[in-house]
């Protein structure tokens, strides 16, 4: 477990990081700097259940590589998923809570993950457990916005503006983060991998 205290407010970004890339990093430091958050722990996965687990690195070394990527202070990476051995989002954030009592969590995801939001197991659940921050990723917009989740939350949504005070808003409370965009993608990586392996 990372370092942690009461008080702390701190972000997960979690996912398969399958390969981690600099659209990763980039989440993560517009999370730490829109939020005012204390430090963002990256949650990689042991497998994602919305995906096919052909073709995932193992779980250590896709730490190892997070680890060298995501060089800075306040980006922790942790295996903490295969640790508790929770699969689901909301069974790792319910664990986390109990554990970590005082941390002012906030979810981090990518506006892409927002669009399919609502197939995640117990998707309601997650969102009134903890504020989430939605940082937006090139094309994923307007789907996003138009989606079953964003539409369901629309009146918990807090102004860009508004972004230091999320991880103190008691949830359902999220916010949309406007900015720099990257169009890289762990998909796209893997597929470029393969062809230059072939």
């Amino acid at each position: 477990m990372p370092p942690h205290a009461p008080g702390m407010k701190i972000g997960l970004f979690g996912g398969s990081f399958n390969p981690p890339h600099d659209a990763h990093r980039l989440v993560a430091l517009t999370a730490l700097k829109r939020l005012g958050l204390d430090a963002v722990w990256w949650l990689v996965s042991p497998g994602n259940p919305l995906k096919v687990g052909r073709g995932l690195a193992p779980l250590d070394e896709r730490i190892a590589a997070a680890r060298r990527l995501a060089g800075h202070p306040r980006i922790h990476v942790t295996g903490i998923e295969a640790a508790l051995g929770t699969r689901f989002t909301f069974d790792t954030i319910a664990q986390l809570k109990a554990r970590c009592r005082g941390v002012r969590f906030v979810w981090i995801m990518g506006a892409d993950n927002l669009a399919q939001f609502h197939l995640w197991q117990n998707w309601r659940g997650i969102a009134a457990m903890l504020p989430m921050a939605v940082v937006d990723r090139p094309g994923a917009s307007l789907k996003a916005a138009a989606g079953v989740a964003a539409q369901s939350l629309s009146r918990h949504r807090l102004s860009e503006g508004e972004g230091p005070l999320l991880a103190t808003t008691p949830a359902p409370a999220w916010i949309f983060l406007h900015g720099i965009k990257s169009p890289l993608s762990s998909t796209a990586l893997r597929a470029k991998m393969q062809l230059h392996s072939n």
